[in-house]
């Protein structure tokens, strides 16, 4: 290791400190691990988890200009920054103001792409998923996207879609913040006449979404779903587990290099 080369990993952040082990915590192992003559730093965007981290576990977290000025100060001159953002929306936005801020104090700065930028990506993403995921017989696996107001929702029906286009119809893509929503899930879920269901985040981590808008005993979508007559398990592990998942990180690593 030079010193002069970084890999700044860039993610939303979760105060699920287990999860953040498993997922962000793995992402980056793997890519310490991929380009061993990089330094490795971690930045979230999400201010609010940043305080309750320090507040509830004393665990310091820069936000992605505070890791940048830090990487300035320790003499790196090259950087790329690999975001573990699902989607192009809001957050990775946030994140790019945020950069160009700090780009003349670096001799150059490569940004990596979201998880899901491009045809490929999706098609890599659900063989992914695919994989380690076990459906019983008569089972539909829904998915719990996050989603946003941002016109980048348009992935996660895109999403879906793809899932079809590859043969797996017994996929259905919903979110907790926009569209489409689990009434649109319980929709189809009706149409497909089966009455099993595996729930399982599609997000990164699987901290407050998952543990509680998805699979909580009151209010998530597990509870809505067994109320209506569905026998429902939950998968709660965050995408940030999978193999394959993190070889996506890496190659859109090893595309800006």
């Amino acid at each position: 290791m030079d010193g002069k080369k970084a890999i700044l990993v860039v993610s939303f952040g979760t105060s699920y400190l287990d999860t953040l082990e498993k997922t962000i915590g793995a992402i980056e192992r793997r890519i310490a691990g991929a380009y061993p003559d990089y330094k490795v730093y971690r930045a979230f965007t999400s201010q609010m988890i940043i305080n309750k981290l320090k507040r509830t576990e004393n665990l310091r977290v820069d936000t992605v200009g505070e890791a940048l000025k830090r990487m300035a100060a320790e003499g790196i001159e090259r950087v790329i920054v690999q975001p573990t953002h699902v989607i192009n929306g809001i957050e990775n936005d946030r994140m790019m103001e945020d950069l160009m801020e700090y780009m003349d104090k670096f001799r150059k700065i490569s940004v990596g792409k979201p998880m899901l930028s491009s045809v490929d990506d999706y098609k890599k993403a659900i063989h992914a998923v695919m994989a380690q995921t076990e459906l019983k017989e008569e089972e539909m696996l829904v998915l719990m996207g996050h989603g946003t107001d941002h016109h980048a929702n348009a992935a996660y029906p895109t999403l879906e879609y793809t899932f079809h286009a590859l043969g797996y119809q017994q996929v259905l893509v919903g979110t907790v913040e926009s569209f489409p929503e689990l009434k649109n899930v319980m929709d189809k879920l009706r149409i497909s006449g089966k009455k099993k269901v595996l729930l399982m985040p599609f997000m990164i981590v699987a901290g407050d979404h998952a543990q509680n808008d998805m699979a909580g005993e009151e209010d998530s979508w597990m509870s809505a779903l067994t109320e209506d007559g569905y026998e429902v398990r939950a998968a709660v592990r965050g995408l940030g587990e999978m193999e394959g998942i993190q070889n996506l990180f890496l190659e859109h690593i090893e595309e800006v290099l």
